[in-house]
């Protein structure tokens, strides 16, 4: 089953980048597709795609995984079940742009968090940036003998956070750290579970900034 799907076209008409948005419990691709027009006038050259979860919940919206707290085995096991789907639509929407698998960001809220990064690390290709908002790693303790790639990821993670405390940001840090993954946290004061402007704007330095890492580089 395909997943339907926001797009928004690269400004400068040739897509040098693609941005990937996997949203939260109970939203949709288009309330992170709202991301884009912040970052858009200082992307030009960037796509984004914002698919919707392929399960309807019972609140409205859509989820990739179940609903579940933070910690609990089961999260893993979901973003296992989940990732075959979104990482054939990621391959098709590469080819649909006519960009290599390296010219690719995973942006993730919440649970879209967890898939981000269940992704990002285990793609043949590492993604050039693995940007995750007020979510964290699901299956730590199996990162090291599963993962495959190693792309730089931020963590942005409101300090006020009662869905999703700080400290799974925290821990997910650590384990990256340990696993040999590029990876910084960046707590905002204030902030719930939720995106601010100020959490976009690290999120957009962060992604310009893996971009430039990757053109000059290559790795």
């Amino acid at each position: 089953m395909s997943l339907s799907a926001l797009r928004r076209p690269a400004a400068s008409g040739k897509a040098e980048w693609l941005v990937v948005f996997l949203h939260g419990y109970g939203s949709s691709g288009a309330d992170l597709m709202s991301f884009a027009g912040y970052w858009q006038p200082s992307m030009p050259d960037v796509a984004f795609v914002a698919p919707d979860g392929p399960t309807p919940t019972k609140d409205g919206g859509f989820q990739w995984i179940g609903k579940r707290p933070a910690g609990d085995p089961k999260l893993y096991e979901d973003a296992v079940a989940a990732a075959p789907q979104l990482y054939a639509f990621i391959d098709a929407e590469l080819a649909l742009e006519n960009l290599d698998a390296s010219r690719l960001a995973l942006v993730g809220f919440s649970q879209g968090t967890v898939m981000a990064l269940h992704l990002g690390l285990r793609r043949t290709v590492a993604p050039a940036a693995v940007l995750g908002y007020s979510g964290g790693l699901a299956g730590a303790d199996k990162l090291k003998e599963e993962i495959v790639s190693k792309p730089p990821v931020m963590l942005v993670h409101g300090e006020q956070d009662a869905l999703a405390p700080l400290y799974g940001m925290m821990t997910s840090v650590k384990a990256l750290s340990e696993a040999g993954v590029a990876c910084q946290g960046i707590p905002i004061p204030g902030l719930g579970h939720a995106v601010d402007a100020n959490a976009l704007i690290y999120g957009a330095r962060f992604l310009l900034s893996a971009f430039a890492y990757r053109e000059r580089h290559g790795v």
